[in-house]
C-alpha cells in the first residue's frame, strides 16, 4: 500500500542526489577553467547561487545558468572567496606544522584549532547569505559573524554537517571529485535557507511585538 509514496521518495532522493553530483562537477570545472585561484570565487558563488534556486524549486539551466553567474560575479566573488581561503589554507597549514612538533606546540596547536573552528563556523554562513542577500561585499563577514554567534544551535548543526561529509570524503576519497564540494554546498544552502526565514520571522514578531 506504501509503495507509491515510497516509489515518490526514492525517485525524490535520486533526483537530489544527481543533482549534487552536477553542481559538484560544475563547480570543479569552472574552478579549474580560471586556473583555480581565479575560478574558486566565482565557481563558489555560482554554485551556492544555483543551490539557492534549487532548493526554493525554480527552474533553470544549469551549465548556462552557472556559466552567466561565474561571468558576472567573477570579481566580487574572488574579493569575498579567496581572502578566506588563503586564511583557511594557513590556518590548516600552522595546525599540521604544530600537530608535528611534539608536545611543546600544544598551546599552539590548540589555538589554531580554535581558530580553525571559528573560521569554519563562520564560513558556513557566507555562501548562502551571498546568494540570499544583496549587502555590501565588506558586509557579509560581519553578518555571518553575528549569525554564528547568536543562533549557537544552528552553527553546531552547520558544523556537524561539514565534519560528516568531510569524515564520509575522508574515509572514502573518490567521492570528493564525484560528489562532495556539490552535496555540502547543496546542505549548506538548504539548511541556511530555513535558518533565514527563521530568523527573519523571529525579528518580524519581535518587530511587531
Amino acid at each position: 500500500m506504501n509503495h507509491p509514496a515510497m516509489s515518490i521518495r526514492l525517485q525524490a532522493a535520486c533526483s537530489e542526489l544527481i543533482w549534487a553530483v552536477q553542481l559538484n562537477l560544475m563547480w570543479i570545472v569552472f574552478t579549474l577553467a580560471g586556473g583555480v585561484i581565479g575560478g574558486l570565487g566565482p565557481a563558489t558563488v555560482a554554485a551556492y547561487t544555483l543551490a539557492r534556486r534549487r532548493a526554493r524549486n525554480e527552474s533553470f539551466h544549469g551549465w548556462a545558468e552557472f556559466w552567466t553567474v561565474y561571468r558576472r560575479e567573477f570579481v566580487r566573488a574572488s574579493l569575498l572567496v579567496l581572502p578566506v581561503a588563503a586564511l583557511a589554507t594557513v590556518l590548516v597549514g600552522n595546525y599540521l606544522y604544530f600537530a608535528v612538533q611534539g608536545p611543546g606546540s600544544g598551546a599552539l596547536r590548540i589555538a589554531t584549532f580554535a581558530a580553525l573552528l571559528v573560521l569554519a563556523a563562520v564560513g558556513t554562513y557566507i555562501g548562502p547569505l551571498y546568494a540570499h542577500y544583496e549587502l555590501p561585499l565588506w558586509g557579509y563577514i560581519p553578518k555571518a559573524s553575528l549569525l554564528a554567534l547568536t543562533r549557537p544551535a544552528s552553527t553546531v548543526l552547520l558544523l556537524f554537517a561539514l565534519w560528516a561529509i568531510a569524515y564520509v570524503t575522508a574515509t572514502v576519497p573518490v567521492l570528493a571529485p564525484l560528489i562532495s564540494v556539490g552535496a555540502w554546498i547543496y546542505l549548506n544552502t538548504w539548511l541556511c535557507l530555513r535558518f533565514f526565514q527563521e530568523n527573519e520571522a523571529r525579528l518580524h514578531s519581535k518587530g511587531n511585538s
